[in-house]
């Protein structure tokens, strides 16, 4: 993995875990920056750009894995804990919450830079994938109202003409919406588009057989 492209947050309220990590990332060509608490953690600017973050489970305004869930709404990075008050409570909650690891201190180099990798790549995958959901965004937004009624019940599997009953407009004026929906979505096909609908979250309310058409 490219050192420099990311970066890497450590909250950790021990001034020597703090430095000791510090040092580590710096041998190995990581930027870091550090925080001794959630709180500073949070109110931080931060660079846009990949990033992992390191956890301590024990800090002097929040715990860790409180913090977690709090923060698991947000644009902010995988966790990796790393703590020296572990147990498989806590484990097994942080990684079921969506922690990339659970290190204990304390805990080997190769495993640490392993589970940043990790991290790191798993969040270049989650801002490439938000980056998508954007541009999918703002092609729907540029969809006209009756367009916009058209793309459901054309992913929904109906037929021209049914979705054109539907909608109460001839078939030919629907396959015009049809096809201008696919342009505007930049849909290479029907299947494209099914699976940019679901990317968008539109539901599927429609069926052939609820319109009575056939199979």
């Amino acid at each position: 993995m490219t050192t420099g492209n990311y970066i890497v947050f450590i909250v950790d309220d021990d001034a020597r875990v703090r430095e000791a990590l510090g040092e580590l990332l710096a041998a190995h060509g990581i930027k870091a920056r550090v925080f001794a608490s959630a709180g500073e953690y949070i109110t931080a600017e931060k660079p846009d750009m990949p990033a992992c973050l390191i956890l301590d489970v024990e800090l002097p305004d929040i715990n860790g894995l409180d913090l977690q869930g709090q923060i698991a709404e947000g644009d902010h990075p995988p966790i990796v804990f790393l703590t020296g008050h572990g147990d498989i409570p806590s484990s097994v909650r942080a990684i079921k919450h969506g922690a990339v690891d659970f290190l204990t201190k304390p805990c080997d180099v190769d495993a640490l830079l392993a589970a940043i990798g990790v991290a790191v790549a798993r969040d270049k995958e989650g801002r490439l994938q938000r980056a998508e959901l954007g541009v999918l965004k703002e092609r729907y937004h540029g969809l006209t109202p009756r367009e916009r009624e058209v793309l459901p019940l054309v992913v929904s599997g109906l037929l021209n003409k049914q979705a054109a009953a539907e909608l109460g407009i001839s078939e030919v004026t629907l396959q015009i919406h049809r096809r201008n929906v696919m342009h505007k979505m930049a849909a290479a096909s029907l299947a494209d588009l099914v699976r940019i609908a679901g990317q968008l979250d539109i539901p599927v309310t429609h069926s052939r057989m609820q319109a009575g058409g056939d199979l």
